[in-house]
């Protein structure tokens, strides 16, 4: 009898001592969920009180925040990770003199960002950027200019002067926002083949070719392999998302029309299917969009009147959009970002000086103030990355 209740004792201690080593819970993207995350903030510094990017420790079961670390640079208003996490680049957002790209080392076990080396950009307004998911281009959307540019990565990750300028020439019905060109964004197709940019100047989206192994110095997209969909006049295309199902749909946020256009994606062609409201006032500053990572709900960000969120529900037939709610938010909600593990969505209000966080509502896809904001100057750009 004393044996068999060693034997058992031993059993239940190998059972817990099993379940304790059980790897963390893990999202679409390889991240770990449910644990604490690196949240990096891009700000406008401006103002002489933010002084570039702050590293904070966020917690996806609980929301909590804790600060661990800056690093010094003029108004670095977005910013990208690189798949490895190894790397995070920014802008600087300025005038044909200052406008250009950063990159930086990453040190997870400490959370320091290291600059490595800078380039300009060549072209005024940089307002958005990414990387490839070999980690070996960078590209940026100049708003100013009109342009993009494009950057080789070096091995040490940082970046050589740039190979390419791409310009784009044209105006839009809006006699004030529309004079010219204004590039907002760019993205990558799901499969890579193309890379697609929002040109808010001149009612356009634009679609560009891949170079998959470009040799040293070569631009890694197709100069004279572009070709242009026309918006509707006067939407002033922004930012856009494509469906995380294969990229079945894609979907553009206008900034003056505050409209979403739903478009059947299928090898670099799109279709228009639907047209919805997403800023109900007319205030012409809808500015993000992001959907959920199970493809179920699809949210916009609108500024400069009734500040907040619209949320759409996104239908499991066909992707088209249907209105479910609207959540009013800090000022100026320019950019957001729903963590990885789909539970937060944080809001950057650069006009109230904080991130608001809230709890997403995993039926109905509806948000509520967790009331744990970040306290930070001008925050206009929010990324994850592992710890």
């Amino acid at each position: 009898m004393y044996k068999r209740i060693i034997i058992l004792s031993l059993a239940t201690m190998m059972l817990v001592s099993c379940i304790g080593k059980q790897s963390p819970e893990k999202d679409n993207n390889d991240i770990a969920v449910n644990s604490d995350m690196y949240l990096l903030i891009g700000t406008y510094t401006n103002d002489n009180v933010s002084k570039g990017i702050y590293l904070y420790k966020f917690n996806t079961s609980t929301a909590d925040s804790d600060s661990i670390s800056m690093v010094e640079v003029e108004n670095p208003s977005y910013l990208a990770v690189s798949a490895n996490q190894q790397f995070v680049y920014s802008i600087t957002e300025g005038n044909d003199e200052n406008s250009a790209v950063h990159a930086y080392s990453f040190d997870k076990q400490s959370g320091q960002l290291t600059h490595i080396n800078s380039q300009p950009t060549q072209s005024s307004g940089p307002c958005y950027l990414i990387i490839d998911n070999k980690g070996k281009n960078v590209h940026t959307a100049n708003y100013g200019g009109g342009s993009i540019s494009s950057f080789q990565v070096n091995a040490d990750g940082g970046l050589t002067p740039a190979n390419s300028v791409i310009n784009f020439q044209g105006s839009g019905l809006d006699t004030v926002r529309q004079k010219k060109s204004h590039v907002h964004s760019i993205m990558y197709s799901p499969d890579n083949r193309f890379l697609f940019a929002a040109d808010l100047g001149t009612d356009k989206l634009y679609r560009i070719n891949v170079i998959d192994t470009p040799f040293e110095g070569q631009p890694a997209i197709q100069m004279g392999s572009i070709k242009e969909f026309q918006m509707p006049a006067g939407t002033g295309p922004r930012h856009f998302d494509f469906h995380p199902d294969g990229g079945r749909y894609l979907y553009v946020l206008g900034e003056l029309s505050g409209e979403v256009l739903m478009f059947d994606y299928n090898y670099g062609d799109i279709i228009l299917k639907q047209t919805i409201t997403a800023d109900s006032v007319g205030a012409r500053g809808s500015a993000d969009i992001h959907m959920s990572s199970d493809g179920r709900f699809l949210y916009t960000s609108n500024r400069l009147q009734a500040d907040g969120i619209a949320i759409f529900s996104i239908s499991e037939d066909d992707g088209t959009l249907t209105k479910v709610g609207y959540q009013q938010t800090v000022k100026h909600p320019r950019n957001f970002v729903i963590s990885p593990n789909g539970k937060y969505i944080l809001v950057a209000g650069r006009d109230d000086n904080k991130i608001q966080i809230f709890e997403v509502d995993n039926e109905t896809g509806l948000l509520t103030d967790t009331h744990k904001h970040i306290l930070i100057s001008k925050p206009v750009c929010l990324k994850f990355a592992g710890m």
